[in-house]
């Protein structure tokens, strides 16, 4: 078995594609309308991709606070420098459980807790 992608539904597809191509740093792969309300768009340039699925029917997105994404990074210092020129509140952190990790926390634009983790 392999793991393809992970879906979000999200608010405005404009906004969230901003925040996952400049924050975070991905790439669309491929994007398109999936009938009269819903565009889909893949991002990601390795095996496994982020789906974001914007439909204009659904309302509100409803994302709970136990789940997160995570991405590794190179510079924790450097990610944290760009968050804050973006305007974009720390939830948490930085962390560092051990001598080898450390990250912190941000909400992208739907609520979702993205991770950046830098190993040491």
């Amino acid at each position: 078995m392999k793991f393809c992608w992970s879906t979000l539904n999200v608010n405005n597809m404009e906004e969230s594609l901003k925040f996952y191509e400049e924050i975070v740093g991905l790439k669309v792969d491929r994007r398109f309308n999936a009938g009269a309300n819903t565009e889909i768009a893949f991002l990601g340039d390795g095996e496994t991709k982020i789906e974001l699925i914007c439909n204009d029917d659904q309302k509100q997105v409803n994302l709970g606070n136990d789940i997160s994404w995570g991405f590794e990074i190179k510079s924790l210092d450097e990610m944290i420098e760009k968050i804050k020129d973006n305007q974009i509140t720390i939830e948490a952190g930085p962390i560092q459980p051990n001598p080898h990790v450390k990250f912190f926390f941000v909400r992208d634009p739907n609520g979702l807790k993205i991770q950046f983790v830098e190993n040491i």
